[in-house]
């Protein structure tokens, strides 16, 4: 067992200390085994966990070909999001009923928004992933891409491993360390596990309502206002100040209907609520306004097109129409958005790193782009501003 909160030992370590990766990797795993022991785990422990610890290539070449996130939304959600997931969707909701509703009362995050999360990582658990997690997670903290994102989870499985929780040479799940059925990190698993069957175990992996409840909880700790929305697909106006779309600028309810944006469906939300307007394949194609809410599901996962994705199903989950889809203007191919990202480089924006994915920072620089040159500013790189640039 352990003599120091997890939390605690890691502050009484160097600053460097999580900072590490790279070199010959048996020593790599020693250097672990050694930081483990200075946080007070016993040697039984920090043995049991680590033995038979080995490199992963295969979580590397995951890492490195994520060219799914390089299709633009209505190809991505098209490619997700089925009738037969819909119908699936709602007959899960049914089944697990009592657990939504305790959910719903205890943290107030809608049914849909959960179904969309199950069904996106583990298509309903059906498929969680067939990684090592331990040996995932070591690879991926020694590979020096982003150490600081994976060092702690393994100390954070450990500490998983010391309660029973987790087994290092049989737990599987995704390439990136997340487990079971909404798939979660060691550390959030730690923080937001909940026994809801009351077993005596969190059991993410086969459990339905553990993975549940700890997703619930999760998100209302990541930020979720029960009662308020978090996408609504709207028309918008001919004339719109297309700058003001995009996920970098917030404005009110009321402020957005004062420009002529109007739901689709319904109604929008309350006039005083803060909301961006997206545009995810520009001004031809589809519109959403998100809310406060939105902004939680970058915590969940860091690309637009996923999140977006997600949302959108959360709301068909719940009775939504079908988004118009429009006809937006011929977008890019991987190979030319990552010339656009250079020669955005070239004109002086930071765009990241030059995958050929349309992230936030490349969107923010196209609409500066489309301003300077006079084109609509939604953010949609097309052929002809590439060949503007």
């Amino acid at each position: 067992m352990r003599l120091l909160p997890l939390a605690l030992a890691a502050l009484l370590m160097p600053a460097t200390a999580f900072a590490q990766c790279g070199g010959g990797f048996s020593g790599f795993v020693q250097s672990l085994k050694q930081e483990a022991m200075n946080a007070g785990y016993d040697v039984s422990t920090v043995n049991g966990f680590f033995k038979g610890a080995r490199q992963d290539p295969k979580v590397l070449r995951a890492d490195r070909a994520q060219g799914v996130f390089q299709k633009p939304f209505i190809e991505f959600s098209r490619r997700l999001i089925s009738q037969s997931r819909i119908d699936r969707g709602r007959s899960m909701a049914q089944k697990y009923d009592s657990t939504f509703r305790r959910i719903e009362t205890t943290y107030g995050i809608n049914r849909g928004v959960l179904l969309a999360f199950w069904a996106f990582e583990t298509d309903y658990g059906s498929f969680q992933g067939d990684f090592n997690t331990r040996n995932a997670l070591i690879t991926l903290a020694h590979d020096c891409r982003r150490p600081e994102l994976f060092r702690p989870q393994i100390f954070a499985a450990l500490e998983l491993y010391s309660r029973g929780n987790f087994d290092p040479n049989r737990t599987t799940g995704a390439w990136a360390g997340e487990i079971g059925m909404v798939q979660m990190l060691p550390q959030d698993i730690l923080d937001n596990g909940v026994d809801a069957d009351g077993d005596g175990h969190v059991s993410l992996k086969t459990s339905a309502p553990d993975a549940l409840m700890s997703g619930a909880k999760m998100l209302s700790h990541l930020g979720w206002t029960a009662g308020e929305p978090w996408l609504q697909e709207v028309i918008i106006p001919a004339g719109l100040d297309l700058a003001k779309s995009g996920t970098g600028s917030k404005l009110s309810v009321q402020e957005w209907q004062g420009m002529g944006v109007r739901a689709k469906d319904g109604s929008l939300g309350a006039r005083g609520l803060q909301a961006s307007l997206l545009l995810p394949q520009g001004h031809k194609g589809p519109a959403f306004l998100a809310y406060p809410n939105f902004d939680v599901y970058f915590e969940w996962n860091q690309s637009f097109t996923y999140v977006l994705t997600a949302a959108y199903f959360a709301n068909r989950l719940e009775g939504s129409s079908v988004y118009r889809a429009g006809n937006p203007d011929q977008g890019l191919s991987g190979a030319q958005m990552k010339q656009l990202q250079q020669k955005l480089q070239s004109h002086g924006h930071d765009v990241g790193k030059v995958d050929g994915i349309l992230g936030a920072k490349t969107r923010a620089a196209i609409q500066r782009e489309q301003q300077r040159l006079g084109l609509p500013a939604d953010a949609w790189p097309t052929p002809a501003l590439l060949k503007r640039l």
